[in-house]
């Protein structure tokens, strides 16, 4: 008979400073799973963890116990491999939206979960549903159905995946322990390795618009993610992106769903472009598909070029019960009231976009949550914003404010006046991609 974990000994000893077993982080995401650990009892646990730090072996037996909480979705019956791609969040982040059908369009199965937003703008899912009738609560049966049919399937975490994570999640944003990197590669990789998946890419993003503002602490947590991953079995790649910009021209909902559709036509910012294919070529590489980077590279394009990676997202679209008809027609898309446009204070080049500016006057108009119960608008946000090195005349503008609010659009524009910096001499251009690992 195996001797109880309880509670107040598990959370002494890590408390005290000890490498805890296995099976004391068993108990624990047991605990959160089927609630026989009170809310404080976590609570006292996620804060010791957060003051003492878990070690490599530790933080391998959360994320399992926390996979394994729930159910680990058997994707074996799809004959092609399986790739998802996860990204740490940041400013104008869409990049999901379309590389997901990119990759899918290239003859890899995407299965891809994702998240809703609590910040300056929505997630992944806020932005597919600003789709009219995009469902993003698909069963396990539907998802594995639309893998095999179209091999592309964006959702949301079901009530069966990674449990212990959804209780805990919530709990770290109360208790001030979110920054803990063991804390973050368990709740990240437990729902990842859940969706049945062969190999992970992941994004993680470094500065001002980021969750990790700082280089080190991204470098840190990606050799973690990736560190673990491997040890689960799935091979996974991070890639270190600046976020000291808005990513993109849009920054809301409907507006990135927008700027996404006009990727898979062709168009596109540099940064946007640049952070979107090196994301696919390792999808690509890890998966066996491609040979090399500039193979990963034509291939990705082609998709693009031929029209089949858009062709994946109106299926998708169609197939989780949205309108099709916005992808040919952006209109469809919800519409904001007020359009108002911020205008240069003089000419010259752009010398920086605050990209938390710039997210709290979406957030300000609706675009994100102050709390995870308040609603969002998916036809507000900021567009047409320009990037640094572009040239601008005086009065000419820097971006567009889409309000359906008064008060809130004159407010969204005084936050974004201290936003821009506009100069006489050209930048020198920016990196996005800052280092590989794994």
């Amino acid at each position: 008979m195996s001797t109880p974990h309880f509670p107040q000994h598990v959370i002494a000893r890590k408390r005290d400073g000890a490498e805890l077993v296995r099976e004391e982080i068993e108990a624990f995401a047991r605990g959160a799973t089927d609630g026989s650990w009170a809310d404080y009892q976590l609570s006292a646990f996620l804060m010791a963890c957060y003051l003492r730090g878990l070690t490599p072996r530790e933080t391998g037996f959360l994320t399992e116990a926390m996979l394994r909480s729930g159910v680990v979705v058997d994707l074996s019956e799809i004959p092609a491999r399986k790739a998802d791609k996860h990204s740490t969040g940041g400013v104008g982040d869409k990049v999901s939206l379309h590389l997901a059908p990119m990759v899918a369009a290239c003859g890899v199965a995407v299965p891809m979960i994702s998240g809703r937003g609590l910040g300056h703008t929505g997630g992944t899912l806020d932005k597919l549903e600003s789709i009219p009738g995009f469902r993003v609560g698909l069963s396990i049966p539907e998802y594995r159905a639309q893998l095999g049919r179209i091999g592309l399937s964006l959702i949301g975490q079901t009530a069966e995946l990674a449990p212990a994570d959804r209780k805990l999640y919530a709990l770290r944003d109360v208790t001030a322990t979110v920054e803990c990197i063991p804390l973050i590669c368990a709740s990240i990789l437990s729902k990842k390795l859940a969706e049945g998946i062969d190999v992970l890419v992941l994004d993680v993003k470094f500065g001002r618009g980021a969750f990790m503002k700082d280089r080190a602490r991204a470098l840190e947590l990606a050799q973690t993610l990736t560190t673990v991953s491997k040890a689960m079995g799935k091979p996974a790649r991070a890639l270190l992106t600046s976020m000291e910009e808005p990513l993109g021209h849009a920054v809301g909902n409907a507006v990135e769903v927008e700027e996404s559709i006009a990727f898979l036509r062709g168009a596109s910012s540099r940064d946007l472009s640049e952070v979107t294919y090196a994301l696919g070529e390792q999808m690509l590489l890890l998966a066996g598909t491609a040979r090399d980077l500039a193979d990963a590279r034509a291939r990705l394009k082609a998709g693009i070029d031929s029209g089949a990676a858009l062709s994946k997202f109106r299926a998708m679209v169609e197939a989780q019960g949205g309108d099709p008809r916005v992808v040919d027609d952006p209109l469809r898309l919800p519409q904001a009231s007020l359009r108002r446009a911020l205008g240069s204070p003089r000419a010259g080049f752009v010398q920086d976009v605050d990209p938390m500016g710039v997210a709290l006057a979406a957030l300000r108009l609706g675009a994100g949550r102050a709390r995870a119960e308040d609603p969002v608008d998916p036809a507000v946000g900021v567009t047409s914003l320009v990037k640094v090195g572009d040239r601008v005349a005086e009065g000419g503008a820097l971006c567009q404010v889409l309000a359906n609010d008064g008060r809130a659009l004159e407010e969204a524009l005084g936050l974004l006046r201290g936003a821009f910096v506009v100069g006489d001499q050209a930048p020198a251009p920016r990196v996005f991609i800052d280092g590989r690992v794994g």
